[in-house]
């Protein structure tokens, strides 16, 4: 596999950014840099403000403040040309559920300006590779949670971009299919494609990535390497040392079985 050359700027650069909603300041003056060719996990507890960052950052929502920048191009300033060069796949975000599997990942790629010609090929290969061949005619509305999880996928690497942002990918999705998507997601990454992921899993975070970032009540807590951030502790004792909340109990007493 050919490797880019390495792009000047990192692959996402967020300035300031802040989001309120009503009185609740969902994200507070946050700061982070990814850098291209990164493999980087974004983690935090329920609330945190991940969700609302990553649709700031890929041009989902408006910040109050504050800038995104995807290779050196603000999103907010020249949205095409941003959008352009992230996939996204993001939690929650209705399909176009009405078509067909192999309808969407099509239609998609021609929202991106590919060629008919290319698009057939593009939608077989990603139809097989999410294993949703059997189902490339069946409407997305039929299909599992996980299924329309990998589907979603399949529609945020059709145009090849730069920066993928996947939200709770593996979320819903079966090991094998898994297994065969975290090949995919190394082999982008190793060719100097730049993976973000926004997961509840610790485990999956410190397996796949080198990067990674703790946000909590909408701030950046810390972010570096995987090594750099969780010192001599694992991952997950590193974020609740960080984050807290956690209780040590065995609940109360009607519920022991004794």
């Amino acid at each position: 596999m050919t490797t880019s050359p390495p792009h000047p700027d990192p692959a996402l650069r967020l300035t300031g950014l802040v989001k309120r909603f009503g009185d609740k300041e969902a994200v507070a003056d946050l700061h982070l840099t990814v850098p291209t060719g990164s493999f980087y996990g974004l983690v935090g507890p329920n609330g945190a403000g991940k969700t609302t960052t990553l649709s700031m950052a890929t041009g989902l929502l408006r910040p109050d403040a504050g800038t995104a920048e995807i290779s050196g191009v603000d999103v907010w300033r020249d949205p095409v040309r941003a959008k352009a060069m992230v996939g996204v796949l993001s939690d929650g975000v209705r399909l176009f559920d009405r078509l067909t599997g192999a309808q969407l990942i099509t239609y998609t790629g021609m929202m991106f300006g590919l060629a008919r010609a290319d698009l057939a090929q593009r939608t077989a290969d990603l139809l097989q590779l999410m294993d949703l061949t059997a189902s490339a005619g069946v409407p997305v509305v039929d299909y599992s949670a996980g299924m329309t999880k990998k589907i979603g996928l399949a529609c945020a690497l059709v145009h090849a971009p730069r920066l993928l942002v996947l939200d709770e990918p593996f979320e819903s999705v079966d090991p094998v299919s898994a297994a065969n998507i975290e090949d995919v997601l190394r082999g982008y990454a190793a060719s100097g494609g730049t993976v973000i992921v926004s997961s509840h899993s610790m485990d999956l975070v410190q397996r796949m990535c080198d990067h990674v970032a703790i946000i909590a009540a909408g701030r950046v807590i810390t972010a570096g390497t995987v090594d750099e951030v969780r010192g001599d502790a694992t991952l997950q004792d590193r974020f609740l040392q960080l984050v807290g909340g956690r209780h040590l109990t065995e609940g109360p007493a009607w519920l022991r079985q004794s």
